[in-house]
């Protein structure tokens, strides 16, 4: 069945509630691990590498009675065939430096893509450390390996130089590869690819199923992957994971190149190569970023606030454990507005109930006692924010810019839907905001597209959209 009849119907995806623009929609709204709606039921039949998914429906078949009625309805998709096993079984986490160099030469005899991922253990650990990555070539087979015991991948990564690697949602894993010696030189990301093509829903597993017609379990994507030993069905779900992820990449090359879309997604592919070796951005004053912290008034609350966070973080990083777990955001906001003196009084607020909590209230009462010992100048001060303030206050501030702001947004809108894109993947909303904020002094195409290109935009982004955008950008009423 071709990708036309399995996407009859789909449209481009816009969350509800979100602004036209796409703006509150970020690199999370379509994780790799969003869990979507799987068909329980027993997979007897291993997938065939060349499936192209279900037959088409009798409608679509080029034997079909011609004068037979044509439905009004749109096409129905059969349902999709659970896969629960790999196809060459489950294997087992490759563990030590013997069993890793019999990989290497495993995948450097294999041919084709390079099937990636890894596994994190978010919500439960203090770093973003991969627990687990999955490796799949035609030839080479499925392979799990254990970064914990085996420490550095350089060996493998060395191997893999000059192949093609295949992730879903590349950049969400690409640092966590990169800190145990494993970067692509050239990838292919299908979370990316589908959005480029319009895909409604990105999510891996709702593309096996609407491209594949197989669908995946996703009941272990929020598990804690750095549990050991790891559960057989963890390490099934680990497996199947790239069991057809290459198939994936094929299916969406083609459906890119159909589309004449190819090319942008190389240039969004190198630079998501690129950016795998920048450090992490650093922010500054992260504890300024605790949920609920508006509701703190005072610089006096606020540097209780920053206290916590700080005690919070020296805790979970001694422990390796997530900050929410070892104090959760709302439970330092409610001490900072009540600010405490006592412990009886401390473990009586909302968060401080758990007994791990308790243990360490004497912490958590001496990071108040730092704030509280403070002198003023000592205290918390509003830092200048850096580049345009959020656009809802911008009609305050600058009505004129706000007017450009709206104009360039309408421009990003009617692009996008011409050339079916989300318009955050046209180009970065924080671009144009900075733009409409700051143009430049002189506003022709060529100094427009060098603004966007020094923001980072892509060749590709700036082609479609630099000339209408250089003739919005002037105020009408100044002309």
């Amino acid at each position: 069945m071709s990708i036309e009849r399995r996407r009859a119907g789909t449209r481009l995806h816009m969350p509800r509630g979100a602004h036209p623009y796409g703006y509150g929609v970020t690199d999370e709204t379509f994780r790799r691990d969003a869990p979507d709606q799987a068909v329980d039921g027993p997979h007897d039949v291993p997938p065939d590498p060349s499936y192209g998914g279900p037959a088409p429906t009798d409608a679509a078949r080029v034997d079909a009675d011609p004068t037979a009625p044509t439905s009004t309805e749109p096409p129905t998709a059969p349902a999709a065939v659970p896969l629960i096993a790999p196809r060459e079984g489950t294997p087992r986490p490759v563990a030590t430096a013997e069993e890793l160099a019999e990989v290497v030469a495993r995948m450097s005899a294999g041919t084709g893509p390079v099937a990636v991922d890894a596994e994190r253990a978010s919500g439960y650990r203090y770093t973003q450390r991969a627990y687990l990555v999955q490796l799949r070539r035609a030839g080479a087979g499925t392979v799990l390996l254990d970064p914990l015991p085996l420490q550095d991948l350089h060996t493998l990564d060395d191997a893999l130089a000059d192949s093609e690697w295949v992730l879903h949602a590349a950049s969400q894993d690409l640092a966590c590869l990169a800190e145990i010696g494993m970067r692509p030189r050239l990838l292919f990301d299908t979370e990316l690819a589908a959005r480029l093509a319009g895909f409604e829903r990105v999510g891996l597993a709702a593309l096996t199923e609407s491209l594949l017609g197989y669908s995946l379990e996703k009941h272990h994507s929020a598990a804690d992957w750095s549990t050991r030993p790891l559960p057989e069905s963890w390490l099934t779900y680990a497996a199947l994971d790239v069991e057809l992820l290459t198939d994936l990449r094929d299916l969406l090359a083609a459906e890119l190149e159909r589309q004449g879309k190819a090319a942008w997604a190389a240039e969004e592919f190198a630079a998501l190569v690129a950016g795998a070796d920048r450090p992490p951005r650093v922010r500054p004053d992260p504890w300024r970023r605790t949920s609920g912290i508006h509701r703190v008034r005072g610089a006096r609350a606020q540097s209780r606030v920053r206290a916590l966070w700080y005690a919070r973080d020296t805790v979970a990083a001694r422990k390796d454990s997530a900050p929410g777990r070892v104090l959760p955001d709302s439970a330092i906001i409610a001490a900072a507005e009540l600010d405490p003196k006592d412990e009886r009084t401390l473990l009586t607020l909302p968060g401080f109930g758990g007994r791990s909590v308790r243990r360490l209230a004497r912490i958590w009462l001496d990071a108040l006692d730092e704030a509280r010992s403070l002198p003023d100048d000592a205290l918390p001060v509003n830092q200048p924010v850096e580049g345009p303030p959020p656009p809802h206050r911008w009609a305050e501030r600058d009505p004129v810019a706000a007017a450009r702001l709206a104009r360039c947004r309408q421009v990003v809108i009617g692009t996008a839907e011409a050339h079916t894109l989300p318009p955050e993947n046209l180009i970065s909303p924080d671009f144009i905001r900075r733009l409409a904020w700051a143009p430049p002094d002189e506003i022709t195409p060529v100094s427009v597209a060098e603004t966007l290109r020094g923001f980072g935009a892509r060749p590709w982004q700036i082609a479609l959209i630099v000339d209408r955008v250089a003739a919005v950008l002037p105020d009408p009423a100044a002309a």
